[in-house]
């Protein structure tokens, strides 16, 4: 079974930083292409960032320069590290499996605020 477990996310002031990490179980990770996607309160899921088995990496221009994904094929994990944060980047934060997969999992809060 296609699992995809988020953790990581927590209440943070703006200008601060949080690492999220996902675990993925029941397809093959390595080959996989892996992405981050949000949901703030009221909107749609937006795309944040995708990650290529090759490492090549790609931003929404929402959070290009303040957040960087990186994975780690032996332990099954895919990271978002996010410094730099602001309130409009609060949401809960999903994994997904390709550029556009839908979320599988519960996903994790992150709330940006004073």
């Amino acid at each position: 079974e296609v699992q995809l477990v988020e953790s990581g996310g927590g209440l943070v002031q703006p200008g601060g930083s949080l690492r999220l990490s996902c675990a993925a179980f029941g397809f093959t990770f390595s080959i996989s292409v892996m992405s981050w996607a949000r949901q703030a309160p009221g909107k749609g899921l937006e795309w944040v960032s995708t990650i290529y088995s090759i490492g090549s990496t790609y931003y929404a221009d929402s959070v290009k320069g303040r957040f960087t994904i990186s994975r780690d094929n032996a332990k099954k994990r895919v990271y978002l590290q996010m410094n730099s944060l602001k309130p409009e980047d609060t949401a809960v934060y999903y994994c997904t499996i390709g550029r556009d997969g839908p979320p599988r999992g519960q996903g994790t809060q992150v709330t940006v605020s004073s």
